[in-house]
């Protein structure tokens, strides 16, 4: 795979459909409700899947799709495009600027290329494999701070209530221990702020591919750490990230907490 021309096609991509979405954003409700009545999808959402697809079918008809909102693609090239049309639905529905286009590449080896755009702010976040991570073409590094009660840290918590109602269980412990705590309600934007260093670390149950395969490739390249607890991959049973300073610190309290464990199990 030509990864230069892969990462022009996929921030082409982002581009376009960030512009969609932003151009439906007056005025946009609910149109349905997914995994639980707080998670919710809306017309931009299947919009913005639906152009990336029919642009996908047209440019790179051999390659597989994964997309949030259903699309889906087996694909004969081992190339598989993972989309989250709209990262942040909730904060798009209320006109909270913190949502994105979210563009993955993966092949058997992993994320190859991974571009997140975010309209509002005009931010293009990429990144390919090797090949360090860029924010609007600069180069981007991770926290080197080395104290976790020094730390900014980003999580998130899921849509069931009995989830969130473990997750909360753990802020206890961890908010003395840290500067402090930011849930801002777009895992791939957070991954992106740790490696902008605007997070410090970051840690989220219940991430989706389409979540995590950018913004998990651009963490990494900013010098991140990325994976999940115990020597497991980062996925939906945690993700963390955080900058190597901290890393391990983090992944420990978490660790004790048996943050990965699924209370709906």
């Amino acid at each position: 795979m030509d990864l230069d021309a892969t990462l022009t096609l996929a921030t082409d991509l982002a581009r376009e459909a960030g512009a969609l979405a932003l151009a439906m954003r007056p005025g946009v409700e609910a149109l349905d409700t997914k995994s639980s009545p707080t998670d919710v999808v809306t017309a931009a959402d299947k919009a913005v899947e639906r152009l990336l697809v029919s642009a996908l079918a047209a440019a790179r008809p051999a390659d597989g799709i994964l997309g949030e909102e259903g699309a889906a693609a087996q694909g004969t090239s081992g190339v598989r495009w993972v989309l989250d049309p709209i990262d942040g639905t909730v904060n798009y529905l209320y006109g909270i600027p913190q949502w994105a286009v979210s563009i993955g590449v993966e092949s058997s080896e992993g994320t190859l290329v991974g571009v997140i755009y975010d309209p509002v702010k005009d931010e293009l976040w990429q990144a390919v494999l090797g090949g360090g991570a860029l924010l609007n073409g600069v180069p981007l590094h991770c926290s080197t701070v080395t104290s976790l009660a020094q730390s900014l840290v980003g999580t998130g918590f899921g849509y069931d209530a009995r989830r969130r109602a473990v997750q909360a269980l753990l802020l206890p412990d961890l908010l003395p221990k840290v500067r402090d705590i930011r849930r801002l309600g777009a895992g791939s934007l957070d991954l992106c702020g740790v490696a902008a260093g605007r997070l410090d670390g970051y840690f989220e149950q219940g991430l989706s591919p389409w979540d995590l395969s950018a913004g998990g490739l651009i963490a990494t390249e900013s010098g991140a750490h990325v994976s999940g607890l115990r020597g497991r991959p980062a996925g939906y049973d945690l993700v963390v990230a955080a900058g190597p300073g901290i890393f391990e610190q983090l992944h420990d309290l978490l660790a004790a907490h048996d943050a990965d464990a699924d209370p709906l199990v």
